[in-house]
């Protein structure tokens, strides 16, 4: 029972969301891993088995996974593009980086409330006078974490120009 309590109890870390509110960061060669989750209409069906197979590339070369920074691309009702901040590559993983500015968001709520989220980046981003080139999703904590924290922080990252 103590080894079920004690994974539950580090399976996400508690986000603070202080540092991603309302932020503009620049990233110069931002390593991440990118991996590949089905979804139907969205719904996330096999992320955890994607997270336990990029979790085991990472540990397997000594790599740390940089704030829990997870961001998600949904690029089709189909697939979800997952890119893993990490401090170095991983061998036997697609490497990426990114590069140039991006403004960060923090949001609080249920899932089904990202559609209204989203729109609300936009017109953030718009009355700040940015231009998007491309916008991740970084869902902070699993559900059941989420219910443990009782706070539910998804944060809009997006490239601006």
């Amino acid at each position: 029972m103590t080894d079920q309590h004690q994974k539950e109890q580090i399976c996400c870390t508690e986000f603070n969301p202080l540092p991603w509110q309302d932020k503009l960061i620049e990233w110069h060669d931002k390593k991440f891993v990118k991996d590949h989750v089905c979804t139907f209409f969205f719904m996330p069906l096999n992320f955890g088995s994607v997270m336990k197979r990029l979790d085991k590339k990472v540990d397997s070369v000594g790599a740390v996974v940089e704030d829990w920074l997870c961001l998600s691309d949904h690029t089709t009702h189909w697939n979800m593009d997952l890119y893993l901040a990490v401090d170095k590559e991983v061998q036997g993983a697609e490497n990426v980086s990114f590069s140039g500015k991006f403004f960060s968001k923090v949001y609080e709520g249920p899932f089904k409330d990202t559609g209204k989220w989203m729109k609300d980046f936009a017109n953030n981003i718009k009355t700040k006078g940015y231009k998007t080139t491309k916008t991740y999703t970084w869902y902070t904590t699993c559900p059941k974490c989420a219910k443990k924290y009782g706070k539910n922080y998804v944060v809009v990252i997006a490239k601006i120009e």
